[in-house]
């Protein structure tokens, strides 16, 4: 099979995309590599709360993927995912959060919300650790503005003993077809300005830094571990 890639990801790598939104994200990985067989894209939301939030755009996303062999998952809490039945015995090569978001309780600056979106990062990182493979990464795409900055991505990261590989600016030129949506409230379905934003490539190991971008050859039906 020839190795496709967009720009940190290849059709060899065994990718987990969590809080995927309308799933354009993974529907744009699923178009470039020509295969979804190595993904795994999951969201919060259940398959009909996508159908009332994103109307035709989320289903035509998830025919997309489908379509290309991939697997869909709903109502996958980035909290708990670890413990998903169909993830628990799975490792991957790349898991890719981007643009966590916890909801609107309130102002983005207010101690409180931001309190929120950090815990949330936490227990994603604390997950997605178990999850990922020896030389894997941990990626999380994330707004670099106040008050976004004060979520301190790098050292939640630290708290959970993984390393940075390396910080990207972040551009959604890059990724055709993908849309940022808001994912919450009444405007749900709308998109928010990215400005200034960077991927946060992080390793469970310091060594896993000088093979960031070995290519795996193992496809996601090989990487269920055994009970």
């Amino acid at each position: 099979m020839e190795a496709k890639r967009i720009k940190h990801y290849s059709n060899f790598h065994c990718t987990l995309l969590v809080g995927e939104g309308d799933f354009s994200f993974a529907a744009c990985l699923a178009r470039t590599f020509g295969s979804a067989a190595n993904m795994v894209a999951t969201s919060l939301d259940s398959r009909a709360t996508l159908r009332v939030n994103y109307a035709t755009s989320a289903i035509d996303n998830l025919e997309t993927i489908e379509g290309l062999g991939g697997t869909v998952l709903h109502e996958v809490d980035a909290h708990t995912m670890s413990e998903h039945p169909i993830l628990k015995h799975k490792s991957f090569d790349r898991i890719v959060y981007n643009f966590p978001h916890a909801g609107f309780s309130g102002p983005e600056a207010t101690l409180d919300q931001i309190e929120l979106h950090r815990d949330l990062v936490r227990g994603f990182l604390k997950n997605a650790k178990k999850m990922v493979t020896v030389d894997g990464e941990i990626h999380v795409t994330h707004k670099k503005a106040h008050p976004y900055s004060r979520w301190e991505i790098k050292e939640l990261a630290e708290e959970q003993g993984l390393f940075l590989v390396e910080e990207v600016p972040f551009y959604m030129w890059d990724y055709e077809g993908y849309v940022n949506r808001r994912g919450s409230g009444f405007k749900c379905h709308g998109t928010f300005p990215v400005g200034e934003a960077s991927t946060y490539k992080f390793t469970k190991n310091d060594h896993g830094m000088n093979c960031a971008n070995a290519l795996p050859n193992l496809s996601l039906a090989d990487r269920v571990e055994s009970v």
